[in-house]
């Protein structure tokens, strides 16, 4: 523009003035909008019922609050990471985190010099730049902000539904990374049974949201229901990254355990997709959590970036995955000992390494068979596998049964010697049962745990799941 001569005196002036006048005409505006809402008596009623909430954040001024639909930074903060919390105020800070599960470490040896650093370093900062641009996004759509507000009408809809159907309280909880994490709470223990005294924390998926995810299936089955959003996602502040998730993980807990008064014998964590992470994390890091439900989930990230990804990229998409999108499902599982239950989607179209129909090439798969693994290392040998294996590439209940027929599975004689062995042993995993038992009975009870671990769903990814297929884990 300067070479163009257009950054001069006589062009200068009446861009300035052209400005100026937006400007005004902009104050104008704002003025103008502020004297319609000071007119108002319904927005006057709602910054009384605000202000007062802020200064006195009881069940009545929150309920009365709940009735308005507003910016959610604005919304006072109910429950913070440490109150009422035996954590270690000095480990952790403002910018500080909860413990995540990491990679032993490797052996240094005198050749890791400064050279071999600063060689590394390339490939270290194009990981870097990769995980924060468009990698994040890819892997949590749900944090793009044109996604949001596409979807805007639909999860206000969802947030009336939640609050004026179920009488579903919304909160803000501070994580201990700073990120404000929107949640809503649904309490059913007034109607005196079982489930509602149980309470179901939900982990939505990756472009999922508590106003319109996977809390409609423990809520049709009658449990007591707390949803959060992902940070960055609606009302939630902050970037999805993994510590971030379990920073908020964690604050959800700590809100469930010393706010809403459940203990985590009663807690069930239930996830679907991506929000598998924060659940293993949850059960690894809190394990007297009652038992963890996972829905359409997978073992480990890896297999599934590069299913996306260009060949070529192999080595970076390893790489940035590993660094700083380590989604590790079935390392944080296989640190549970309570019970567990997963489901798959046999017309699963995302975390399938190849084409939906072909359910053997779900992650689900290798996600059973590395929790059996840990579990039952004796009956899992290599024709125990080689069965399991066979099973899982079945689409159909009719080829199930067809493979149980094939091996003669007698359920009633499987029970009687896991529950035998529990009573003689300590139960903790991983058990020693089958180390002195035929190949026929392994491979019986091989295929038994598997199909008491995973339910099959004939649906694909984003399917509801109904509630006929929520149900306690089996505890053995």
């Amino acid at each position: 523009m300067y070479r163009k001569g257009y950054l001069n005196i006589s062009r200068l002036v009446p861009l300035g003035q052209y400005g100026l006048t937006f400007v005004l005409l902009l104050a104008g505006v704002m003025c103008l909008r502020g004297l319609g809402r000071w007119s108002n008596p319904h927005y006057i009623q709602f910054i009384y019922i605000l202000e007062r909430t802020k200064i006195e954040n009881n069940p009545e001024n929150k309920k009365m609050l709940s009735s308005y639909n507003f910016d959610f930074r604005s919304w006072p903060v109910d429950f913070q990471w440490n109150e009422n919390s035996s954590k270690d105020l000095k480990s952790t800070g403002p910018l500080g985190g909860v413990p995540l599960l990491k990679p032993d470490p490797r052996p240094r040896g005198t050749v890791n010099n400064v050279l071999q650093r600063i060689q590394k370093l390339p490939c270290q900062i194009t990981s870097y730049a990769v995980a924060h641009s468009f990698g994040r996004r890819m892997l949590y759509p749900g944090s793009v902000y044109l996604l949001q507000k596409a979807l805007m009408p639909m999860l206000l809809q969802g947030q009336a539904r939640l609050v004026e159907e179920y009488n579903g309280k919304r909160a803000k909880l501070l994580a201990c990374d700073g990120n404000e994490i929107d949640a809503i709470f649904v309490d059913r223990r007034h109607l005196g049974n079982d489930k509602g005294s149980k309470l179901v924390i939900c982990c939505e998926g990756n472009a999922g949201f508590y106003e319109i995810g996977c809390v409609a299936t423990p809520l049709e089955a009658g449990y007591s229901v707390l949803g959060w959003n992902h940070p960055g996602f609606a009302g939630s502040t902050g970037v999805p990254f993994p510590q971030n998730e379990a920073n908020a993980m964690d604050v959800a807990i700590q809100y469930a355990l010393y706010n809403l008064g459940f203990q985590l014998q009663d807690i069930i964590v239930y996830a679907w997709s991506i929000g598998g992470f924060t659940a293993t994390w949850a059960v690894m890091s809190y394990p007297d959590i009652s038992a963890i439900i996972l829905d359409a989930s997978f073992d480990d990230l890896v297999p599934l970036a590069l299913k996306v990804m260009p060949e070529s990229w192999r080595g970076l998409v390893t790489r940035t995955v590993r660094k700083y999108l380590n989604l590790n499902n079935a390392e944080q599982l296989c640190r549970y000992q309570g019970p567990v239950l997963l489901i798959r989607r046999t017309k699963d179209e995302i975390i399938t390494t190849t084409v939906p129909e072909d359910v053997s090439s779900n992650r689900g798969n290798d996600l059973l068979m590395t929790l059996l693994q840990q579990r039952y290392p004796k009956v899992m040998t290599e024709e125990g596998r080689r069965v399991v294996r066979e099973w899982l590439a079945c689409s159909t209940p009719e080829q199930e049964a067809s493979v149980q027929s094939l091996y003669g599975v007698e359920d009633d004689w499987c029970l009687s010697v896991l529950q035998s062995y529990q009573s003689e042993h300590t139960g903790l995993f991983p058990w020693s049962v089958g180390e002195e038992m035929s190949s026929e009975g392994r491979r019986q009870l091989a295929l038994y745990l598997a199909q008491r671990y995973m339910k099959n769903f004939e649906a694909t990814h984003c399917s509801p799941l109904p509630a006929s297929y929520f149900h306690m884990p089996w505890k053995l």
